[in-house]
């Protein structure tokens, strides 16, 4: 049994004021056409598993929900089940509208958990392989579902979720998740919870031969090869510029024997950086093998700025998205409002900021005064 999973397709994102649309459309439809490969070459896929973020607001726009349903009736036309979650950036009733409809086309959605997290039972020559799908959960949610007071911290809610569920160790189990794996590296355009509170441990997952995971950017396993992320088709930030995008799939023979493959992904148009002088990065020496129509950070060199370098460049480069120079004033600048951070705050004073981030509301005069004793004993 074969499955490609993918992840936070983010439909109808927009990345520095740039519409993702076209590239998005684009890129599922080499998805598409990467199914058609697969069966051609005598490896057709048995279905595909979308591990949330499918659209990037809750509230996605017209478009955004055109395409997914394009993309959705493409895989159903070519008789291949879609087993889909729902993601933190997805509202949950939104997405599950029309699902006992789509469900008997073989698009199967699980987006709101409600205390209950049964299987889709498959078989193949192997035996019985059990398909589980878990929407994004937080605590509030789980806690509610279960009336269970106890349920405090992510990590309790998905134990709680997976104390509930009566899973045959015997028979090949899959789940698909979307939830923040502990170990796992994040990058800036992914949401973050402060002090790392949506952390799950791995181990939460020995019970499944394969965890089809969603929330980050960056493909990668998480503690051993079998609890994965997808990561994203596309770069949506530019801590993304070294991530290699592409479609996951695995696949399942016997029981323990679990096989994972990568495909590249090429986009239509890549997102990078490019440095040096204005009148080097604007020379077709350098840009003669690139593509000028990626989305660019441009980082100049120059130790003037030049005037409307920006309409400049964009007549060579027409999707800068940033620019950013790096010269003698503005090394110098950063060096200085380090230093004033550093020379003006104290211990007390990150403790402060860090205390009103996590609960809203700054320290009482009592708990700043506990805490500036506890420093001054700590360092005397």
């Amino acid at each position: 049994m074969r499955f490609i999973h993918l992840a936070d397709l983010h439909i109808g994102k927009r990345v520095n004021e740039f519409s993702m649309m076209e590239d998005q459309r684009y890129i599922l439809g080499r998805v598409l056409e990467l199914v058609d490969e697969q069966k051609e070459n005598g490896k057709a896929v048995d279905g595909v598993l979308i591990a949330g973020d499918v659209y990037d607001k809750a509230v996605p726009a017209a478009e955004a929900v055109q395409l997914l349903d394009c993309f959705l009736t493409e895989l159903v036309t070519r008789n291949l089940p879609v087993y889909m979650v729902s993601g933190n950036h997805d509202s949950g009733e939104r997405l599950s509208f029309g699902a006992h409809l789509l469900e008997k086309r073989g698009v199967f959605l699980r987006s709101v958990y409600d205390g209950c997290l049964e299987p889709i039972e498959l078989e193949d020559s192997y035996g019985k392989f059990n398909l589980y799908m878990l929407p994004f959960v937080k605590p509030a949610h789980v806690r509610k579902a279960l009336d269970d007071d106890t349920i405090i911290t992510y990590q309790d809610a998905v134990c709680a979720v997976l104390e509930h569920v009566s899973i045959k160790q015997e028979e090949r189990n899959l789940l698909i998740a979307h939830q923040m794996v502990t170990g796992a590296q994040r990058c800036d355009s992914e949401e973050i919870s402060i002090g790392g509170l949506d952390n799950i441990d791995a181990d939460v997952f020995d019970c499944f031969d394969y965890v089809a995971l969603g929330h980050l950017h960056g493909p990668q396993k998480v503690g051993r090869d079998e609890v994965r992320y997808a990561g994203t088709l596309l770069k949506y930030s530019f801590s993304e510029c070294s991530h290699k995008k592409s479609v996951t799939i695995v696949e399942f023979c016997e029981k323990g024997n679990v096989t994972i493959e990568t495909i590249p992904l090429v986009p239509l148009r890549d997102m990078r950086q490019i440095e040096g002088r204005y009148e080097e990065v604007m020379s077709k020496e350098f840009y003669k093998d690139s593509n000028k129509e990626d989305y660019l950070k441009v980082v100049l060199t120059d130790e003037e700025e030049i005037p409307d370098v920006l309409g400049r460049l964009r007549t060579v480069y027409p999707n800068i998205m940033k620019l950013e120079y790096n010269n003698t004033r503005t090394r110098s600048s950063k060096s200085i409002e380090q230093a004033e951070i550093t020379e003006n705050k104290q211990p007390v004073d990150y403790l402060e900021e860090f205390y009103e981030v996590q609960n809203n509301q700054k320290m009482s005069a009592d708990q700043q005064m506990i805490v500036s004793d506890l420093i001054e004993k700590i360092w005397g």
